[in-house]
């Protein structure tokens, strides 16, 4: 005999009624795990970096002042397209503005240019 089977009913039904639950929420358990697995990466990640810098400052100083410089250049990049005119984004069409013929657009009345004559 197991100890399941020598709990009393009313623990078997909460027993069940918690599985239940759980079946419910192993979508979510899912999510967790995956979660719990990225901070787990990153500690670990952050741990190595950490140990790296310790040992060779100057790489570490040099590597981010790579990429401080890499950023510069590329916002000084984007300022210069922009200021040439060009598309940033290289999807952009011109559309010339043409004069409607004569007769065909809409005539503005002499009261709203506020040209009244006085009566």
């Amino acid at each position: 005999m197991s100890k399941f089977e020598s709990l009393p009913d009313r623990a078997m039904e909460l027993v069940h009624a918690l599985s239940a639950n759980l079946k419910d929420a192993a979508p979510k358990a899912g999510q967790w795990l995956e979660t719990g697995a990225k901070l787990g990466a990153l500690k670990a990640g952050a741990r190595t970096a950490g140990g790296f810098v310790r040992r060779n400052p100057v790489i570490a100083v040099a590597a981010v002042a790579g990429a401080g410089l890499l950023w510069y250049a590329a916002a000084r990049r984007k300022a210069r397209k922009q200021a040439e005119g060009d598309p940033i984004e290289g999807s952009a069409r011109r559309i010339d503005a043409r004069r409607a013929e004569p007769g065909s657009g809409r005539r503005r009345s002499a009261q709203r240019n506020g040209e009244e004559s006085a009566e």
